[in-house]
Order: C-alpha cells, then sequence, then structure tokens
C-alpha cells in the first residue's frame, strides 16, 4: 500500500556498530590495586585532616541565630473612609510597599530604640567597653565617668554592630518578613528579634499618630477663614437675587421654562406642517402625473375608496367578459362601458375630497405654526434681558458653590484625621516570636567537620599517589584498548554518509480535494437549450457553479495540475486519467467537474470517454441524438458537433465551455476501442490546440490494453466516493495499478449525493 508519510525505497544501510570506548593512559584495575595497597597510608591522611577540622571548629567562635516573623499587609486597616497615603491594589505595588518595610526594620530610627531598650551600647559583643572595678563602684554612687560625646559614639558603634548582626529575608510571593538576628548568646539572639520586632510595631504606630497630628494641625488652621469666604459669597449672591428680581427654582428660571416649552411646541407645529405638506405635494402629483391616484395611504385606508375600487373591479371584469362575447356595438356592452366610466369618476371625485382635506389640514398648520412662532419670538426678547443679568448672577453661584464644597471638604477632612490620630491602622503584626536557638549555626557540627575533613584529606592522599606512581621512572603505560576489527577502508564512515536520495524511487503524497454539494448546481438536461453551441452545465448532472469566485475544488484542481507541466515533456500536452471505484457515473461526474476547473481557469481541455464497458458519459451527451435519423435534426448537444478538418474526429463535439467531448465508439471490440483512443491523444498532442486531455475511465478492473493507457497518461486521478469506505477503495486501487502508482497525483472525494431521479421516455418534464 502506498504510504503517505515518507517516500518508498528501501531503507538506507545501518549506521556501523559504536566502539567499545578504552582508557587511554591507564587502567582502571590498575588504579584499583594502587589505591588498595597504599589503604592504610590513605586512611591515615584521612584521620589527620579530620582532626585538623575538629580542632579548627573547636577554636572559632560560636554563632547562634534567632529568627522572628512578622506579617506585613500592606492592605492597612479601613478605619475611616480615606486613609493619609494612597494605599496600592496591584501585586507589583504591594510587593513594592512590603519591601519598603522590610527597609524600615533596619533602618536606624527602628535601631536605635532597640539600642536604647537593651542598652547594647554597653555590651562588648557590639563595642560597648567593660566598666573597671573602680568605675563600677563610682557608679553605685551616681559618678559617670563618661561623658555625652561618649554615649553618642557608642551608640553608633553599637548600630554599626548590630546592623551587621541583623539579616532581613522576605519569601518570594509573601507578605512575611522574617529578621534573623545573630549573637554569641543563644538568648542575647532571641531577646535582640523579639525587641527589634516591637520596636518597628511602635515605629509604625508613632509615625501613623504623627502624619495624623500633623495634618490635623495644618487643616484646622485654615477652617475659619474658609468659612468667612463663604458667608460673604452667600450673601452677596442673595443680594443680587433680590435686586435683579430673579425667581424659579434653583435649577432653572420660569422664563427658560417658558422659552424651553415654547421651542418644543414650535418644533412639534412645525413637524405637523411638514406632514400636512408632504401629504398634499403627494396627492397633488399623483393628480398631476395621471397615475392611479387611489394608491395614496388615505385612499387605501378609506372603506368607501376601496369598496368603489372593488366595484370598479368587479365591473371591468365583466366588460371585459362581455367584449369577448359580443361585438363592439351591442347595447349592454355601452351600457356596461359606461357604468364602469361611471365608477371611475366617483373614484376620482373621492380622491378630490381627500386633496382637499389634506389642503385645508395644511392652511390650519400653517397658521398655528406662525402663531408659535410669534410667542416665541417674544419669549426670546424676555429671556435674552434676563440672560443679561443671569451672567453675574451665575459667577456669584459658582463662587459661593466653590467656597461651599471647599468648607465641607477641609471641615470633614479636619475631623478624620483627628480621629485618625488615636486609631492604629497598621495591620502588621508578630505572627512567630524568636525562641532561644538550641544549635549553632557556625560553625557546624564537629562530626560533619571530621567526615568532611577525613574525606578531602583521603582523596588528597589519593591522588598524591597516584601522581607520584605515574611520575615514577618505572612505571609503565599500558597499551590502549584496540578494537579487535578495524573499519575496511572501502566501508563507508558513519560521519559522512553517503547521499542515497538518488538512488531510491520516491513517490510524493498525493494531493487531496473534496467535491461537495457547496461546489455544484444541478440542472435539468436540455431545458435550457437554445441554439448555438452545446453546455455541458445543462446536461442534468451536478457541474461547478461558473458564476462564483474560486472554490477550494478550484483551488485544489489547480493545485494537482502543477505537477503535469514537470511530468510532461516539453511543448507536449499533459494527458490526465481519471479512475475510481464504485459506481462509474460518479466518477464521470466528478470528471466532467475537473474539466469544468480546468477550462475555468482558461484551458482549453479536450475530454475523451475511455470506459469501453459503460460509456457514461457518451450516453449523456449523446441522448438526444437518437432521434435524428427520424425527426431529421440533431439534438442540442450535437449543434455544431461535426466540424471539418482532419485534426479532429468525426464525432467531436464543441461546447460552449472551452471544453471538446470525444465519445466513445459503441459496439467497438476492446483492441478498437484502445486504438481509437491512442489515435485520438496522439492526434490532441500533434495539434497542438488543446492543453490538457482528460480520460474518463477506463472502468475497474483494468485490462492490460487499459495499463497501456495509463502509459500515456502523465498523472491519475483517483475518485473516491465518501458512501463507500475510502480507505477500502484505496487499497484496492493502489492494488491494481501495480507498479504505476507513483503516476498518482491526486484524490478526489466524491461527498455529493447520487443522482436518484431516472426520467422516463415519452414524458414531458417541467
Amino acid at each position: 500500500m502506498l504510504v503517505y508519510d515518507q517516500p518508498i525505497g528501501q531503507p538506507g544501510p545501518g549506521a556501523p556498530k559504536a566502539l567499545a570506548r578504552t582508557l587511554a593512559g591507564f587502567s582502571v584495575q590498575e588504579l584499583g590495586h594502587l589505591l588498595w595497597r597504599r589503604r592504610a597510608a590513605i586512611a591515615v591522611a584521612g584521620l589527620i585532616c579530620a582532626c585538623a577540622a575538629v580542632a579548627v571548629g573547636k577554636s572559632l567562635t560560636p554563632k547562634y541565630s534567632a529568627t522572628a516573623q512578622l506579617y506585613v499587609d500592606p492592605r492597612e486597616l479601613n478605619l475611616v473612609d480615606r486613609e493619609l497615603t494612597p494605599r496600592s491594589q496591584d501585586i507589583s505595588g504591594l510587593a513594592m510597599v512590603v519591601d519598603s518595610q522590610a527597609r524600615v526594620i533596619t533602618s536606624n530610627s527602628v535601631l536605635l530604640k532597640v539600642i536604647q531598650d537593651t542598652h547594647l551600647d554597653q555590651d562588648p559583643e557590639f563595642g560597648g567597653e567593660s566598666k573597671s572595678t573602680i568605675g563600677k563602684l563610682l557608679g553605685l554612687f551616681g559618678i559617670e565617668t563618661h561623658s555625652a560625646g561618649d554615649d553618642k559614639l557608642g551608640q553608633m558603634a553599637a548600630l554599626e554592630a548590630l546592623s551587621r548582626h541583623i539579616s532581613v529575608k522576605k519569601p518570594d510571593r509573601t507578605f512575611i518578613v522574617d529578621i534573623d538576628v545573630w549573637s554569641r548568646d543563644p538568648a542575647k539572639a532571641a531577646m535582640l528579634a523579639n525587641a527589634i520586632s516591637n520596636a518597628y510595631l511602635a515605629e509604625s504606630r508613632s509615625s501613623q499618630a504623627t502624619a495624623a497630628r500633623r495634618a490635623t494641625t495644618d487643616l484646622s488652621g485654615r477652617l475659619k477663614e474658609l468659612q468667612q469666604r463663604l458667608r460673604d459669597a452667600e450673601n452677596a449672591l442673595a443680594v443680587y437675587k433680590a435686586q435683579n428680581n430673579f425667581v424659579g427654582s434653583q435649577d432653572t428660571q420660569i422664563s427658560d421654562q417658558q422659552l424651553s416649552s415654547g421651542s418644543q411646541r414650535l418644533a412639534a407645529a412645525h413637524a405637523l406642517t411638514l406632514d400636512a405638506q408632504a401629504k398634499y405635494d403627494q396627492i397633488e402629483a399623483s393628480r398631476r402625473a395621471s397615475t392611479d391616484v387611489g394608491a395614496i395611504p388615505e385612499a387605501l385606508q378609506s372603506p368607501t375608496v376601496a369598496n368603489l375600487r372593488s366595484q370598479y373591479a368587479e365591473a371591468r371584469k365583466h366588460y371585459a367578459e362581455m367584449a369577448g362575447e359580443l361585438g363592439p356595438l351591442h347595447p349592454a356592452l355601452h351600457q356596461m362601458e359606461k357604468q364602469v366610466d361611471d365608477l371611475h369618476r366617483t373614484i376620482n371625485e373621492e380622491i378630490d375630497r381627500f386633496a382637499q382635506s389634506a389642503r385645508n389640514d395644511l392652511t390650519r398648520a400653517r397658521d398655528f405654526e406662525a402663531s408659535l412662532g410669534r410667542a416665541l419670538e417674544t419669549q426670546k426678547r424676555q429671556s435674552v434681558q434676563l440672560s443679561q443679568a443671569s451672567v453675574r448672577l451665575r459667577e456669584l453661584e459658582r463662587e459661593a458653590d466653590a467656597s461651599r464644597d471647599l468648607y465641607q471638604s477641609f471641615l470633614k477632612r479636619s475631623r478624620e484625621t483627628e480621629e485618625q490620630e488615636s486609631l492604629n491602622t497598621s495591620s502588621a503584626r508578630i505572627i512567630g516570636e524568636a525562641t532561644v536557638p538550641q544549635r549553632r549555626t557556625f560553625p557546624p557540627a564537629m562530626s560533619l567537620l571530621a567526615m568532611v575533613g577525613f574525606a578531602l584529606g583521603a582523596l588528597a592522599a589519593a591522588g598524591w599517589m597516584v601522581a607520584a606512581d605515574q611520575s615514577s621512572p618505572g612505571s609503565t603505560e599500558p597499551e590502549p584498548a584496540r578494537s579487535p576489527t578495524k573499519p575496511s577502508a572501502a566501508q563507508p564512515s558513519s560521519a559522512s554518509p553517503q547521499p542515497q536520495a538518488a538512488a531510491i524511487a520516491l513517490v510524493k503524497k498525493p494531493l487531496i480535494a473534496r467535491l461537495q454539494q457547496s461546489d455544484v448546481m444541478r440542472t435539468l438536461g436540455a431545458i435550457l437549450a437554445s441554439g448555438g453551441i452545446a453546455d455541458l452545465t445543462q446536461i442534468g448532472w451536478p457541474t461547478l457553479r461558473m458564476g462564483l469566485p474560486p472554490t477550494a475544488f478550484s483551488n485544489a484542481m489547480r493545485d494537482m495540475r502543477a505537477p503535469l507541466a514537470r511530468r510532461s515533456a516539453a511543448d507536449t500536452t499533459p494527458v490526465i486519467a481519471v479512475i475510481g471505484a464504485g459506481a462509474t457515473e460518479d466518477r464521470s461526474i466528478a470528471a466532467l467537474n475537473i474539466a469544468l476547473a480546468a477550462a475555468r481557469d482558461g484551458a482549453k481541455v479536450l475530454m475523451v470517454d475511455a470506459d469501453h464497458l459503460t460509456h457514461a458519459l457518451s450516453d449523456k451527451v449523446n441522448r438526444n441524438r437518437v432521434g435524428e435519423s427520424e425527426t431529421g435534426r440533431s439534438g442540442w448537444l450535437h449543434i455544431g458537433a461535426r466540424l471539418s478538418g482532419a485534426s479532429k474526429p468525426s464525432d467531436m463535439i464543441e461546447t460552449a465551455n472551452g471544453i471538446s467531448v470525444l465519445p466513445i465508439v459503441k459496439g467497438a471490440g476492446d483492441t478498437r476501442a484502445s486504438d481509437t483512443l491512442h489515435k485520438a491523444i496522439a492526434e490532441a498532442r500533434s495539434s497542438g490546440g488543446y492543453d490538457l486531455v482528460i480520460l474518463d475511465g477506463p472502468a475497474m478492473p483494468w485490462s492490460p490494453a487499459d495499463h497501456n493507457l495509463f502509459d500515456e497518461a502523465s498523472g491519475l486521478i483517483a475518485i473516491l466516493p465518501a458512501s463507500l469506505d475510502i480507505n477500502g477503495c484505496m487499497e484496492d486501487i493502489i492494488a491494481a495499478l501495480g507498479g504505476m502508482e507513483h503516476r498518482l497525483i491526486g484524490v478526489v472525494l466524491n461527498e455529493l449525493a447520487p443522482v436518484a431521479i431516472h426520467r422516463q421516455r415519452n414524458r414531458q418534464y417541467a
């Protein structure tokens, strides 16, 4: 079976087996023997290094580390509506707040408070000086031997030393801050870690209270000034309103309300005038144009006009019937004609009444609009006078509103900050107090130091012994291990494989197209034919929609025809054989659509019926040629069929689609049919008048003559009906092709519904 995912061909020769690697300079077995012989020396060296490591560890100053954990939530408690500082809500902003608070923990203000609370400036570990016996005795009597400057220097030294003993860490994606403090005394380390946590919380509360107190003081100092400014603005506004007689609500004046109402009424009156004018113009235009004036909306909605038009239609109907039965001079006919005229005149009179009513409505609407316009002009003049006076009024109102808003804002904010001074809105808290560490962090345990020293000493001794053995004069280097077999010079190397693509026959994956219901249209055979050249889209088969833009099927056919130019010789017309499984009519329909797709792209196509068993295409195009000998005239498909010229067969049919159809010779044997096909292909190629030759068939199973026909084809296209097993049909086609599957250039999945209607003879179809 044809494998689509890889080329067909035998695989290349396998890569040579990898050679076993060997050590070039020494043998692992000899190295093991050497280290085993020197095992005592190596063990002694390891023990010496282990003892040295333990001695060094004992001489180092121990360090004990204690950790306190703080939860620093940047989203502080919302105890009031607004805070002094804006809160950050995005993730990056929250992380920056926590990082900033971690830096505050190690700030000088926090550490100095810790030093003052714990008296670290007197601790020798943090730079303090131990007092002598005389100093201690003087201290009992309240006599200090050092000055204030010395105290300041001691605090700075303790601050620098404490900074080196502190490490603040914040795990990623958390609000947890770890405060690590190390000291020589484990209890002192825990005490300092807790002292730093408490000092940070106290400093946070103090900074918030200080900021709130300062804001309250600044805001309260402006309240009296803002209150006096608001009182002056409201007094000036009240005096101006009384002087200019402004009457109305707070939002609008009475004059403005009247002007707005008058404008709305004038707009509504103008709309009514336009409606009446349009109605009147429509009626007059219908009357002047001498058209059916009863088509206006008023006439259509009038029951009187509807009754008259019904009577008029009935009278005209009787008149037409009598005119067909009686002569033009018959009295009854003249009476009916008079009755028709009377009804028509009555309808026109009714329409005239509609026109007069529309004229009266137009006059009334114009008068009403004019009266409203005059009243509006009077209101406008009054509004202009008040508007000139309201300029100053609006200015005073804006000034009063601004003063009122500013005063209320300052008053409210002053009260909020005053209350916030006594509140603690910080959500930072201690979630883990530091405990006295039980193990030191440095140096490591003596057992670990002993093991590390022993391992390093043993490795150093082993390396020195191997180096000494290799550099001794009596040592000989073993030969490198060799492979028992050497690659032959004629054998190709794996690093530079020879190309084998030229020696393997490759078959590319055929293109796949789908012929769907949306690509085609269905017509009734011979219904639309009307003289001239035949049209293949009117033979009753589903054919491509030629007037629409190219579909996916047309584009796929264009891609399938592209390799034919490379496979065919120069100046040779390519030949495509359409083969398939299932019903032969499905294959012929698909072949016809393949030809139409090529013709749509501008190619001149010769379509040959190569199915000498079922010849479905020939039966379809020759159906209307059966009665030619009896009626003496040709069918619609035979118009212009017999062309002169030695290069074209006499039965060839020229169509309006740019396609020539050559039916099969019925009743001929396989040999004659095969000779006819070969001759037709040869003539088409020699004439040079065709761009493409499409063979419909032959049908399966194929004979040796059919395989000879495939030799002349440049490519094969397989038609697979979607109603059958597509994989099974494809396997049958490839198995029947034998060694010619490389000529397969495409596969068409025919998803068209089969034609279920079979015409009966001697019946007419509309």
